[in-house]
């Protein structure tokens, strides 16, 4: 990705064989469409795609191309409409100014699409420490992970740590069956998850063996001190203040830590107070720490998760 002022040149990989020639359509009347609505410059070649412009219109442009490539794995053939929704889908975003997130999944670029997420992102940039809480579906996790996996991509670290508290009220494992990688691997689902649509399962499989992405519970955080590295803390609303202390201070030298979580999701054991809830006291106003709350209207789920988390609102209610 290179940019200047206002403009972007962004290259993206793409589906080949006979995807790549669905994605461009007859005579590539796709790319036509996506050209005249967005006013890029496209221009393709063997497996990849350059798209350049108005900083936004390109990140518009290739989050509709993300749009029919996914669209792609499930059909053989692309719609007229199906176009015209991925164009309208992405008309109707926020302004992000060219956030353009680079990833390792060929044909994957991920913007933020919104206002209060485009901030979030921002944060993680110009922070050694960001703290961001929010509803089910407002992206704290997701874009936290795709932030960490850009950075490594671009060597600006060596190492991504993803943590989690194990157990939500204690991380009482020892009555789960199977070895240690067993017990954890179902509360630590939601950041392979959001992992895979950035990178492939082999190379993940490959940076695990090397150590270079490691994934693993709160508990085993004591004694620790990670240099270079993204250090992400998911669901921090489930830990102790006491163990908020000792993840914090694991930050090392050329480090980033980001700390997410949902303050109304809260499942410690009556009497304990969240780590998250007193940290975001604590911490708000000491530079270099990034405090944010995302809200109701950053949620990009499915249209209907908005209006289910109002209907039901969120105290004491699970909507992970």
């Amino acid at each position: 990705m290179r940019s200047s002022g206002s403009e972007l040149e962004l290259t993206i990989a793409i589906l080949e064989g006979s995807k790549r020639q669905a994605l461009f359509g007859p005579a590539d009347a796709n790319l036509r469409l996506i050209r005249a609505a967005l006013n890029v410059r496209i221009s393709a070649r063997d497996s990849t795609i350059k798209l350049s412009g108005d900083n936004t219109a390109v990140g518009r442009a290739a989050a509709v191309i993300e749009t029919l490539q996914k669209r792609l794995e499930s059909v053989d053939h692309l719609s007229h409409e199906d176009v015209s929704a991925a164009l309208a889908e992405a008309s109707s975003e926020k302004d992000t100014n060219g956030r353009i997130i680079e990833v390792y999944a060929p044909g994957a670029s991920i913007v933020p699409k919104t206002d209060g997420q485009a901030e979030y992102v921002d944060a993680i940039h110009a922070n050694d420490l960001t703290v961001c809480v929010g509803p089910a579906g407002t992206g704290k996790t997701y874009l936290a992970v795709a932030v960490a996996v850009s950075m490594l991509k671009q060597s600006r670290i060596k190492r991504i740590v993803l943590v989690r508290p194990a157990v939500e009220a204690g991380e009482k494992l020892g009555f789960l069956p199977g070895d240690m990688q067993a017990k954890v691997n179902p509360y630590l689902r939601p950041l392979f998850d959001a992992m895979h649509d950035m990178i492939s399962f082999e190379q993940i499989q490959r940076f695990m063996q090397n150590d270079v992405i490691e994934v693993v519970p709160l508990a085993f955080m004591r004694g620790r001190t990670l240099n270079h590295s993204t250090v992400i803390l998911d669901e921090a609303q489930n830990c102790t203040i006491a163990q908020m202390l000792m993840f914090l201070t694991r930050l090392g030298h050329g480090s980033k830590m980001i700390i997410t979580g949902d303050d109304s999701q809260i499942d410690l054991e009556r009497g304990q107070t969240s780590g998250l809830v007193d940290a975001l006291e604590r911490l708000r106003g000491i530079e270099g720490i990034a405090v944010l709350r995302l809200d109701r209207c950053d949620i990009v789920r499915h249209k209907l998760v908005n209006q289910i988390v109002q209907a039901y609102g969120t105290n004491g209610m699970d909507a992970r």
